[in-house]
């Protein structure tokens, strides 16, 4: 699909590891770039071109989620997987809502990491300059996907990526049954306990971003999944 070899940046403090996954990822393709701080991989995503990151949480200088957030304020849609041992469900929770792409715990199989970048690598264009244009009609909203804003009465609210990424998801099924499960493999590339969660939280947010139109609703489905209400035109 990619004629070019992908590049990943690897924010890894623990070298032996590090250079294990370099190999590993470098014998299936990809080009890697390994930083053993936080404040290096930072130097290295501004000063080279990625096509993903992988990133550690906890790192000497710059954790993982605070280069999270910095690499966000630069590009709000660079792939991002994170890789550490922090396993309790605030972390996955709060590594998602930073944006992430997945969330991958230590010990892990290097085969498993390695879908799970071809899960987020199949969602990346072939043509980064190509960009989706629509711009919808949501009730008494206007809804602009590739801006990320939504507007009514004249008054523009930004919103982020993911959060347009499922209303664009929820429009295109208006007033049909959306299962979790679709919706999540096909904005995450899986099905996962933390990643409903996340969803949820997304589906609680845009509901408020919506509130000024009372014809509007996302209605929870038990057991199945969701209904986004729109009047019809």
């Amino acid at each position: 699909m990619h004629k070019e070899r992908l590049k990943i940046l690897l924010a890894e403090d623990d070298l032996n590891l590090g250079v294990l996954l370099v190999d590993y990822l470098e014998t299936e393709g990809f080009e890697v770039k390994l930083c053993k701080d936080g404040e290096l991989a930072l130097k290295a995503f501004h000063s080279n071109q990625f096509d993903l990151c992988l990133l550690d949480v906890m790192m000497p200088k710059m954790d993982g989620f605070s280069l999270a957030k910095e690499i966000r304020l630069t590009d709000k849609k660079m792939p991002l997987i994170f890789i550490t041992a922090r396993s309790l469900k605030e972390d996955k929770l709060k590594g998602y809502g930073l944006g992430a792409d997945d969330y991958i715990t230590k010990p892990f199989d290097e085969e498993e990491l390695l879908w799970k970048i071809k899960a987020v690598i199949r969602r990346i264009p072939e043509n980064k300059s190509e960009t989706k244009t629509e711009i919808i009609s949501i009730g008494n909203y206007t809804f602009d996907f590739i801006n990320q804003s939504l507007t009514i009465a004249g008054k523009t609210k930004r919103i982020t990526e993911k959060e347009s990424d499922i209303l664009n998801y929820l429009s295109k099924h208006r007033n049909n049954v959306v299962k979790r499960e679709e919706m999540l493999k096909e904005l995450w590339g899986e099905n996962d306990y933390f990643l409903g969660r996340s969803l949820d939280v997304f589906i609680t947010k845009i509901r408020k971003y919506l509130k000024e139109d009372p014809s509007l609703s996302i209605e929870n489905v038990f057991g199945v999944g969701f209904i986004f209400n729109v009047p019809a035109e």
